[in-house]
């Protein structure tokens, strides 16, 4: 039981059957890139402005995180815990065990501030002071628009992310959606 290889002796079937094995090929690259390697995203809200706007696309890197575990500020592509068909964009800010809290407006991480550059604006203050203890296996996200983001606070099903929901890391912007050009920012 061998390969067979098939000779085909009409030169234009030949140059036909050389064209078809390249197609094939370059769609298997691209599945295989795109379903195990790359996440390719489109944002389509402003929730992670100005960090990234509505309409930009991104690419995530999928076996980031098989090797070691989210970090305190990456920007992670996740499956949205209320509607696992929809994928979310959001900056890690509670880990597994860390106790956040939002007092004022402000965010606290185990009785520290947060130092966050970069969000768009100060949260609005709400009377209301806010705790989670995060979950083993699980994170706090939160949109850097953080006046305009459904993110960890809001959830119906559960505030955190599950790491085995989480997609990929965020590595870079390849295109503005605001601008409709290539770019390209990391992060």
């Amino acid at each position: 039981m061998g390969i067979h290889i098939i000779h085909i002796k009409n030169p234009i079937l030949r140059e036909v059957f050389s064209y078809v094995k390249i197609i094939v090929v370059a769609f298997l690259l691209v599945f295989i890139l795109n379903h195990f390697i790359i996440a390719n995203v489109n944002v389509p809200t402003g929730s992670m402005k100005n960090t990234i706007m509505e309409n930009d696309r991104l690419i995530g890197f999928r076996l980031s995180y098989l090797f070691s575990s989210p970090e305190r500020g990456d920007i992670i592509i996740f499956k949205y815990p209320d509607d696992e068909s929809i994928n979310y964009v959001k900056r890690v800010i509670g880990l597994p065990g860390d106790i956040v809290q939002i007092i004022h407006g402000k965010v606290y991480v185990n009785d520290e501030e947060l130092d966050e550059p970069y969000i768009r604006e100060p949260m609005q203050d709400n009377p209301q002071e806010l705790t989670y203890i995060v979950p083993e296996d699980s994170y706090f996200v939160m949109g850097d628009n953080r006046n305009n983001s459904r993110d960890s606070r809001y959830w119906e099903t559960t505030n955190y992310v599950s790491k085995d929901k989480i997609l990929a890391k965020a590595l870079f912007k390849y295109y503005h959606g605001d601008k409709h050009s290539l770019t390209f920012q990391t992060f």
